[in-house]
């Protein structure tokens, strides 16, 4: 029998190319995407292909050159986005539009080139990688936040669109992990004299803690695994530490106002 040939935006590093690994010792045929192929020359752990989600053309292809190379594409994971973080009001307006076209429109451009092949095969996943940050609005995290939220409810609308064609659709939240986001994610510079200079840049330090002192990406993988082979895979996966986890849990329970008391108390501001 054909192993699952599955789709992973953004397999080139961190937690894509840990779920590309993992998934590739259990047997799956993997493709990974990478937005500059010749920065990884020497990346030999499965098939990778050029492409940006952003750009609707290069996704066609890439998503063509599986189909016509394997006959059938089963699992898409969208995973490729990438990091911001500043005060609302000094963040460059540009660079907003940026993320959301990465982390929000490129998840929609890549599920919208993949469903007619699942549709016509009566078989398909996505699963939606998101953030447990996605669930709250954090201080001088909310543009991710907003842009990882926005796909979580789209996923959850997805689901009820394609059930009748035994096409599955999942969100997957990470916690804090070991990657390499920090280094790529878009930092609204420290502006002296601001009035946000001193809070922005506590808190700046302590984000960039938490991704060092993060959990290791495998989890996720294994995660993942274990939405492949659900029956009837869940809306919502979250994946993290404890407390991260429980943080959610809290913000059902607890009243606004007391939830961002704790908020404010974990940041010091």
């Amino acid at each position: 029998m054909n192993s699952k040939v599955v789709l992973i935006t953004g397999g080139s590093s961190g937690i894509g190319k840990s779920i590309g690994l993992f998934l590739k010792t259990k047997g799956f045929t993997v493709y990974g995407t990478t937005r500059k192929l010749n920065k990884h020359s020497s990346f030999n752990s499965f098939e990778l292909l050029e492409m940006d989600v952003t750009k609707v053309d290069m996704i066609q292809k890439a998503v063509s050159h599986i189909i016509t190379k394997e006959g059938k594409l089963d699992v898409l994971i969208n995973n490729a986005g990438i990091g911001i973080t500043g005060p609302i009001e000094e963040t460059p307006h540009d660079e907003i539009l940026k993320v959301f076209d990465t982390n929000f429109n490129g998840p929609v451009h890549m599920t919208k080139a993949v469903l007619p092949q699942m549709r016509e095969q009566q078989n398909g996943l996505i699963i939606n990688i998101t953030s447990i940050a996605g669930y709250m609005g954090l201080p001088y995290r909310g543009v991710y936040s907003a842009t990882k939220g926005a796909l979580g409810l789209l996923t959850e609308a997805l689901r009820m669109e394609v059930k009748d064609y035994n096409v599955h659709i999942s969100n997957l939240a990470p916690g804090d992990f070991v990657t390499n986001i920090a280094s790529g994610r878009y930092h609204s510079p420290v502006l002296n004299g601001s009035p946000y200079e001193t809070s922005y840049k506590s808190t700046l330090e302590l984000i960039n803690e938490g991704v060092h002192d993060g959990e290791d990406p495998i989890l996720v993988a294994r995660t993942v695994l274990k939405i492949i082979n659900a029956k009837k895979p869940k809306v919502h996966y979250k994946v993290g530490t404890f407390m991260q986890k429980f943080s959610l849990f809290l913000k059902k329970a607890l009243p606004d106002k007391v939830y961002e008391k704790l908020l404010l108390n974990h940041y010091k501001l």
